[in-house]
């Protein structure tokens, strides 16, 4: 008896000290948080190895590995993904918050004119008479009619109410009598400096503004903060659903900071941001209470003008992995294509003189570019003709090799271009490549563009327009990928950057296309690096951040036309699992 109470007294002494070891002492498998296992995971580090299954521990990756991970780990969740890929998150160098504003339509989503009208009547229904329709996302490539939106479209539907349509890419507006008539805009008003209205044979303003459509959209009242808080976390979550974990926001502002600490008591901010935008100190307030339900951001700062940027107390890389400082950006060197306004070393086809336009004198740029380089700042500019890469190149090339950097130091300053639509002449190319200048590129222009390409371009920047193997293999400069909302879809990018084809199937220079692993680098590890941030994600490697999705398709391996069809199944930020989509009315197990 004595015996067999030492024996119960010590076997209860070995439970009790087996607990309170860890895990991998106590049953020979370490505890973490969730595995997933038995599916295809591409790591993207630097052999571009393929695994079977990772290993999370909080929010970061404990190890990756094949299907004996099994046996060194245990965790409460384990997913088994039955053979679908593993991947990381997308990283989206060049995004704008889109979110829906209460006297929005749904214009992005319409696939004719006779449709936006249709939306334009429901609405004035809603609203009332006088008061302000407006809507983003338009494309006249999506429309059965194929053309632009007039003033007399949105006439017809909306005769009592002013309207105000931004088309994607806000290079250009569409804008009925109503909201003229508000602005004074008519047959005798002159160009806007920077842009461009549009007329008929009599004059009179057809309904398109390019690039300047403050003239117009100044008299929107701004819905407010309190009012698009919301909407904006909502936009925030849908990022989730396309599985971009990480993205830079291209529209960041610092107006609303202190004044005498960078903001600004003016009443007249930018319209096309305005009042309603994600600021610095806004973005700062939904990551404090909600950081890890949403994607990560990196956010540009618009150059606010040199005094209040000396003013302001931070800079690039400032603040924490859920949302930092960026770039000084996106500030516009020229316009865009959906304007069109992009401004190019040769003529418009078919508009003999017109090659788009500058919006900077050399001596201006020069200026707003040292004023971030002696800050310390990160330059990001938007430059999409190759005149505008010309120009930006030259600004970016004098502060590189004139003003030392005060934080990061003369080689590691990953200064970079925005766009790089039109590719530049070669020794642009090759003065980029000395000062190690960058690239931010949008390889689902090719594809959401085509048409306007094919209409505005001659044959050889049509066949180079948003070239990566000539600037990246040829000239050795490093690109990451963004959509820069035109479609947002990171999987339309890997299309077009993989297979040069339009909506048509028509193939723009061949030789311009990377493989797939190439631009699931320059989507993920690439856009990391471009943030100081190769070490914390981009890539699924032991101790780095736990940011994943899981597709149901192998993107290595399967039909190219799957990119422009398949659909995120799940998206993991810091091994959180933030959004699942439902298939056939049912969620993925979380097995235990």
């Amino acid at each position: 008896m004595a015996g067999a109470r030492i024996g119960k007294g010590l076997w209860g002494g070995l439970i009790a000290a087996a607990l309170a070891l860890p895990a991998s002492t106590a049953w020979g498998k370490e505890a973490v948080d969730l595995i997933l296992h038995h599916g295809q995971v591409i790591t993207v580090d630097r052999a571009f190895t393929l695994k079977t299954a990772v290993a999370v521990k909080g929010e970061r990756i404990v190890a990756v590995g094949g299907e004996e991970l099994l046996e060194a780990y245990s965790a409460p969740k384990v997913i088994d993904l039955a053979g679908k890929t593993l991947m990381p998150g997308f990283i989206d160098t060049h995004l704008h918050p889109k979110p829906v504003s209460p006297n929005d339509i749904a214009v992005q989503d319409a696939k004719s004119i006779v449709e936006v009208q249709a939306m334009l009547r429901a609405k004035a229904k809603e609203l009332g008479p006088g008061k302000w329709i407006t809507g983003y996302g338009w494309q006249e490539s999506n429309f059965a009619e194929k053309r632009n939106l007039s003033r007399g479209d949105l006439d017809a539907a909306a005769p009592n109410n002013p309207v105000a349509l931004l088309r994607a890419g806000s290079h250009s507006a569409a804008y009925n009598s109503a909201a003229f008539k508000i602005a004074k805009v008519d047959k005798n008003t002159p160009e806007p400096a920077t842009g461009l209205i549009e007329r008929g044979p009599d004059g009179e303003p057809s309904g398109i503004i390019r690039e300047r459509m403050d003239v117009v959209s100044k008299f929107i009242p701004d819905p407010g903060w309190d009012a698009m808080r919301g909407p904006t976390i909502t936009w925030l979550k849908q990022m989730l659903a396309l599985g971009i974990t990480s993205f830079h926001d291209a529209s960041g502002t610092i107006d609303d900071e202190p004044v005498g600490k960078g903001g600004t008591d003016s009443k007249d901010l930018d319209p096309l941001w305005g009042q309603s935008n994600m600021t610095w100190k806004r973005a700062r307030e939904i990551y404090a209470a909600m950081g890890d339900q949403l994607p990560r951001i990196t956010m540009y700062i618009i150059h606010p003008g040199a005094e209040r940027l000396k003013a302001f107390p931070y800079h690039t890389g400032y603040g924490d992995n859920h949302l930092r400082l960026g770039a000084i950006g996106e500030n516009a060197v020229d316009g865009g294509f959906t304007g069109p306004t992009a401004w190019l070393l040769a003529d418009y086809k078919g508009q003999p003189g017109f090659r788009g336009k500058g919006r900077f004198t050399d001596a201006e740029l020069q200026e707003l570019v040292d004023s971030a380089a002696k800050l310390g700042w990160q330059l990001g500019l938007h430059c999409i003709g190759d005149a505008a890469i010309v120009q930006t190149i030259k600004a970016y090339h004098n502060a590189l090799n004139a003003i030392p950097d005060p934080v990061h130091g003369p080689n590691d300053r990953r200064w970079f271009t925005d766009h790089f639509t039109i590719m530049p002449p070669e020794d642009t190319m090759a003065t980029m490549a000395q000062d190690h200048v960058m690239i931010a590129q949008q390889p689902n222009f090719l594809y959401n563009l085509d048409d306007r390409y094919s209409a505005l371009l001659d044959d050889w920047r049509l066949t180079h327009n948003n070239a990566i193997a000539t600037p990246v293999k040829k000239f050795g400069l490093f690109m990451a990928f963004s959509s820069d909302n035109l479609p947002i879809g990171p999987l339309v990018g890997l299309y077009a950057a993989t297979t040069r084809k339009g909506p048509s199937g028509a193939v723009r220079g061949a030789e311009e296309a990377v493989s797939r692993q190439e631009a699931i680098r320059m989507y993920t590890a690439n856009g990391a690096y471009l943030s100081w941030e190769e070490n914390e994600k981009g890539t699924l490697e032991p101790g780095k951040l736990a940011d994943m999705i899981v597709l149901p398709f192998d993107p290595l391996t399967g039909s190219a036309e799957t990119f422009l069809t398949a659909k995120v199944d799940m998206t993991f930020v810091g091994g959180k699992l933030v959004y699942q989509r439902p298939v056939s009315g049912k969620k993925v197990a979380l097995a235990k």
